[in-house]
């Protein structure tokens, strides 16, 4: 019988990208999340019954154990970006890593990867980057032999970084922007899979900083959206003290009305991360490490972004059109 990977978080963003590889590589696929009724579109990743989706509450050391179950492999995937209910920063990216780490190794699973993110540090000004600093420590110690991966930003057609600023684009007649000349260092998120991949299949060791080959301000990538979706729009940089405000406004709403309204615009934990460079430091192991070779953004981006042109997928037409016109 093949092999079994249990990926925790496998619904989402990376987890799914994961999911494709390791069904694609012979393994069977457990995918594992909170609402699997909405999970289903991953069973067709695999043959008939090789991905399956079960549920799972990885603040919940029952849950995360009968999700272990039989597995060779485990990947954990779960992250937030808010927090929101009893999905706290320390809850999920601490604690659940730590018992996902924990279980793994009383179980006897023979390897285990853990996707982090480039600004995980102790002594990060956010609880956000302190909270996957934990984690890791947590996972290390657990499971010393685990496979850390640290991505920068993580680009690709579901993501929540270019798309929801395409999307202000659309609706804003300008583009706002908080820590403007911030460095990011975007990674494709099959890229992100590929190196979970290899840490699956005992090809890597350690922990590696994941960033693509392009390192621009949030300024320059918003250049490049635009210039991708054909829009024209002035990018506003908006002082500190301004997206202080609002990162403030939007907590205190999310605060007075119990957690029903969520701060999904910017949080202050967010902020303070907006003011620290994203990027791979010269001297960290990366995808060369592991031989790959990164995407680039430009090969990518408008293969899911056109749909933000004022004709979509019909725009390249239009301007045939209006050359045309033009000639005749």
């Amino acid at each position: 019988m093949s092999k079994l990977v249990t990926i925790y978080g496998g619904s989402g963003f990376v987890g799914r990208y994961v999911a494709r590889r390791m069904a694609q590589q012979g393994w069977r696929v457990r995918v594992v999340c909170r609402r699997p009724n909405e999970a289903l579109f991953v069973k067709p990743y695999g043959a008939v019954g090789q991905v399956s989706v079960e549920f799972c509450n990885i603040r919940d050391d029952a849950s995360v154990r009968a999700a272990m179950r039989g597995a060779d492999a485990v990947v954990n995937c779960v992250g937030i970006l808010v927090q929101d209910g009893r999905n706290r920063f320390d809850a999920v990216q601490a604690e659940g890593a730590a018992r996902v780490a924990r279980i793994a190794a009383e179980t006897g699973v023979a390897r285990l990867v853990q996707i982090s993110a480039l600004g995980a540090d102790a002594a990060s000004p956010s609880q956000y980057g302190r909270s996957k600093a934990a984690g890791e420590a947590a996972v290390l110690q657990a499971f010393p032999k685990a496979v850390i991966l640290r991505p920068s930003v993580i680009f690709g057609t579901e993501d929540d970084f270019f798309n929801r600023f395409a999307t202000m684009a659309v609706r804003s007649p300008v583009l706002p922007l908080v820590g403007a000349e911030t460095r990011f260092q975007p990674v494709y998120v099959d890229d992100v899979a590929q190196a979970v991949v290899k840490g699956v299949l005992g090809e890597a060791e350690g922990c590696y900083d994941l960033g693509g080959p392009d390192v621009e301000t949030l300024r320059q990538l918003m250049t490049r959206m635009l210039t991708v979706i054909e829009r024209k729009r002035p990018i506003v940089a908006l002082p500190r003290f301004v997206g202080a405000l609002i990162a403030t406004a939007g907590d205190a709403v999310q605060a007075v009305t119990l957690g029903l309204v969520t701060n999904r615009v910017l949080t202050r934990d967010q902020l303070r991360n907006l003011y620290v460079d994203n990027i791979v430091a010269p001297e960290a192991r990366g995808f060369a490490a592991l031989g790959i070779a990164p995407v680039a953004m430009g090969a990518v981006l408008p293969d899911y972004l056109w749909r933000f042109r004022k004709a979509g997928q019909f725009e390249a037409i239009r301007a045939s059109a209006r050359n045309l016109r033009k000639l005749s």
